[in-house]
């Protein structure tokens, strides 16, 4: 399994892309989306709503459990990926790609979050 690089991780295995605008795009990793089995409902914060660092704004349900997801970062929620709402399984095909799950416009720099390497040497116990 190989984390790209670019991107940033939270220890609740939700993945960061470098701000664009302020903006950055947040979805789940490989690793979780592997551990969760196939997902096949995803709630996702609505537009506009504001999310907290750490705390829950959303879930993932798989045909084993339902998973909260958790925000990386403090910030506004600018959209939404409908094609994950549409097609859950985006997130187990896709995670790093099509199965992102919502953009981000971030108020504060996050300052817990790991590297790629440190991200992977976290998963592997």
């Amino acid at each position: 399994m190989s984390n790209p690089q670019q991107l940033r991780y939270s220890k609740e295995h939700e993945w960061l892309s470098a701000a664009e605008a302020g903006v950055s795009t947040v979805g789940i990793t490989e690793h979780a989306a592997n551990a969760l089995g196939d997902v096949v409902y995803v709630q996702l914060p609505e537009v506009g709503s504001t999310v907290t660092a750490g705390e829950s704004c959303g879930e993932l349900e798989s045909t084993k459990s339902v998973s909260d997801l958790y925000a990386p970062v403090h910030g506004e929620i600018v959209e939404v990926n409908e094609d994950v709402v549409n097609d859950p399984s985006l997130v187990n095909s896709a995670p790093f790609e099509g199965g992102w799950l919502f953009k981000v416009k971030i108020s504060g720099e996050p300052d817990d979050l790991l590297s790629a390497d440190e991200y992977t040497a976290f998963t592997a116990g």
